[in-house]
Formats: C-alpha cells, structure tokens, sequence
C-alpha cells in the first residue's frame, strides 16, 4: 500500500543561497494505518518466534554476562565497520589492554564509544531510565567523546543543516529535516516510544522507530550508530529479550543498497509495509544467527571446561583462566593475574598448560608482554 510522501518538504537556504527543499517525517504512528496483510503477518510471526528462541537459548550458557560482553564489542566492531572504519574484534580487544591494534587509533576509539554507548543506554534502562530524548542525547555524547566526530557537538542536537549523499544539501540524496524542525520531530517520536496503550507491536514499533530517527537525522555525526543502538534497547525495555543479544548491523551491512532504498521509500512513496517486511526479515535471520552462535560456544565452553577437569593438580588454576578469557578471549599474564587474583606464576603455568592442551595460543611471538587467544571462542565470534 503506498500512501504518498510521510512528510512535508520545506524550502531552506543553505550556503550561498542555494534553495534547498528539507524533507520534515510526520509523527507516528503512520496515517492511513498500516496494511498487515497475510504474507506480511507470517514473516513478524516468525521474527517474533525467533526472538523467543533466542532469549530462551541463554540458559545454555553457564555465565550469560561472559557472553554479552563480547557479544556488545562484536556489535560495536559490525556497527560502526558501516561507517567506514577498519577495526576488527581483535583490535579491539587489543585496544582494551592497552595493546597497539592493527589499524590507525581513531578507528578503534570509535569502536570502543560505540561499546560504550551501547553499555551506558543499557545501564540506564536496566536502572528504570525510559528511552528519551535526553538518554539519546547521552548515548550519543559517550558515542562522540573523544576520536573522530568529538568536534560534532557531542549529546546536542544539532543547529545547523545535515545531508546524506552528495556535496552539499544541493546535490544530496536527501536533506532531513531543518535544525528548527528537530526538537518537535523528536518529541513526537518520542510520545510514540511511549505509546501506554501499545496499540503496535513492538517489532512494528521498533521498525517504525528507527526508520523515523534516520528521517530525522537529528545529530551531525553518530546518527546511523545510534539509530542501529535504538532496537537493542527498545526489545529489551519491552520485556521481548531479558538480554540484548539482537542486532541487525550486520543484515544492514550485508543488504546496505536495500537498507537505503527502502528508507527512501518510506519517505518518497509512504511503503511502510516493504520496510517493516525487511526489517522482520532481518530480526528472524540476525535472530536465528545468534541462536546457533550461543549453542556453539556453550557446548565448545563445557566442552573445553571438562577438558580441563581432566588436567590434574593444575585444574583449579587453569580453570580460573578459562572463566576469564570467556570475557576477553584475548588477554595477558598481567590481565588475567589482575582478574583471577592468582600469582603470576600459578597464571603463567596454567597459561602454559592451556597453550599446550590446544585451547590456548599466543600471537605475537614476543619473548615479553606476550597476548594469548582463546582461539575457538575468538573464531565463532568472528564467522560474521
């Protein structure tokens, strides 16, 4: 069902007094309603029973938070590998014990502000904080601090005029709305997060919501990383995942030409129907990837850890690491002597005893400061 424009053009001046037409979204939800015929219902069905799944697989794990912490670092990697930047899960967590990474330093800051972000909104909803215009203004200024972007007013909305695509807003594929538009245009999205009666559904709700915060564009840098941050917190605060373990950066990365094409429609055409159809599709898929990757590594995590049981005297030590390097499966004496609180020596040994069993393997070739890799659980994480 196509409904025409879901906004209005509004004519701007920009630099040089080039008359430029900035599109402004009316508020959700959309008017006419949706069309959810048939087809379109079987495919949020069957997004929905994926999601159910998923938060249902987490009892496999023997400590779901070892998990999530590289699970969000993974995200952030995927997320902000769309814009541009170069850092893989390694550099990352290389960057975080103060290794150098293999790729120029800003592109790991960034990568570690979008980990940090995602865990600064999460906290903030877990502690009751609704999703508001004032926590997206704080995702975004943990997002900006500091690295590329720390010059784009960081937390604030922004005062002067964003495009997408092109030169300048003369050329561009498209020019959100005016600065004076943004408060209004956030407000309202806004009221529609917080819809009491929750007459939409949350996936229709979630689809809806990011589709509009890109409109909206509201910030000059760091929109599409918070846009993409928006659906973990809105399944979690709606009780949809007790964890937030679905993201879709990677299904946007993988259909990235889709992905615009079918937010220029929304915006063009009013084809709401064909955005929420990808966006269902893509819930299901990221949905079902994440089930498998879950199992995976539980049943290579038993496995590994009654392996070890089997090992002696050293057990109890080498099992202490293992537990640790769950949470960075990259990591060093020193780290993992500051985690478990055992003495250097018992670290060192245990390491050893790991590196010779298999499940463990050092990757700089350095006589000093060596970096070791839980490398079964580094490669599942990294398949994507």
């Amino acid at each position: 069902m196509h409904r025409g424009l879901t906004g209005d053009y509004k004519a701007i001046s920009t630099v040089g007094n080039e008359q430029v037409r900035a599109f402004v979204p009316r508020p959700l939800p959309p008017i006419p309603p949706l069309a959810i015929d048939g087809d379109l219902r079987r495919i949020l069905d069957a997004a929905l029973l994926a999601l159910g799944r998923l938060d249902g697989v987490t009892a496999l794990l023997p400590d779901t938070h070892l998990f999530l912490y590289m699970y969000v670092r993974k995200e952030a990697v995927l997320s902000s590998q769309i814009e541009g930047t170069q850092s893989s899960l390694s550099d990352l967590l290389l960057f975080e014990l103060k290794e150098a990474p293999g790729v120029p330093l800003n592109d790991v800051t960034e990568v570690s502000n979008y980990a940090a972000a995602l865990e600064h909104g999460l906290s903030r909803c877990a502690g009751g904080f609704p999703l508001s215009s004032r926590l997206i203004r704080e995702i975004h200024e943990v997002l900006l601090k500091g690295g590329r972007g720390s010059d784009k007013s960081p937390g604030e909305f922004r005062c002067s005029q964003n495009w997408i695509g092109g030169t300048r807003p003369g050329n561009a594929l498209f020019v959100p709305p005016p600065p004076e538009n943004i408060a209004d245009a956030m407000s309202d999205l806004e009221l529609f997060l917080h819809d009491k009666k929750k007459e939409t559904s949350i996936l229709i709700r979630a689809a809806l919501a990011h589709a509009q915060f890109e409109t909206i564009h509201p910030f000059l840098d760091g929109n599409g990383r918070v846009g993409r941050l928006l659906i973990p917190l809105l399944l979690c605060l709606d009780g949809v995942l007790k964890e937030p373990l679905l993201y879709l950066s990677l299904y946007f990365k993988t259909h990235r030409s889709q992905y615009y094409d079918l937010l220029n429609a929304v915006r063009t055409e009013g084809d709401w129907e064909g955005w929420i159809r990808f966006f269902a599709e893509g819930v299901r898929e990221m949905a079902e990837n994440a089930v498998q990757a879950v199992r995976r590594l539980a049943e290579m995590v038993a496995r590994d850890r009654e392996h070890i049981r089997q090992l002696g005297r050293v057990s109890g030590s080498s099992l202490q690491i293992h537990h640790s390097l769950q949470i960075r499966p990259l990591s060093t004496v020193a780290s993992l002597t500051a985690e478990t609180h055992l003495s250097v020596p018992t670290v060192t040994k245990a390491i050893q005893v790991l590196e010779g069993e298999g499940l463990v393997r050092e990757i700089t070739g350095r006589k000093r400061d060596r970096v070791y890799s839980y490398q079964g659980y580094l490669s599942i994480m990294n398949e994507e």
